[in-house]
């Protein structure tokens, strides 16, 4: 009978131990700026000759920016949009002025 004991307990420890090693934890993923975007987008914001304006905060991925900066719409993509905020081009969501992508 203590052998049958043993025997169970080591089964189920081995296969605790294997069930933990499959386990995944999936958190939400901080901004990166790593946004994949159509090619299109990018070359059409890059051919824009498009004023500058001045901004005094941050110019990163996450930033939102306010309604008095110009968000430019992309032709025939939803989604997308875009303006050049202290000489620097930026891909933004144009309902929420939200800096996607900054382009270099």
């Amino acid at each position: 009978m203590r052998k049958t004991m043993l025997a169970v307990a080591a089964i189920l420890t081995i296969s605790s131990a294997a069930f933990a090693q499959s386990t995944v934890i999936v958190t939400d993923p901080a901004p990166t700026g790593s946004v994949v975007l159509p090619g299109e987008v990018r070359t059409y914001v890059m051919e824009q000759n498009t004023p500058s304006v001045v901004y005094d905060g941050d110019i990163v991925v996450g930033t939102t920016l306010p309604d008095t900066v110009e968000v430019h719409t992309v032709p025939d993509m939803d989604g997308y949009g875009y303006t050049v905020v202290n000489e620097r081009r930026v891909i933004v969501e144009p309902k929420t002025h939200r800096i996607i992508q900054v382009l270099e």
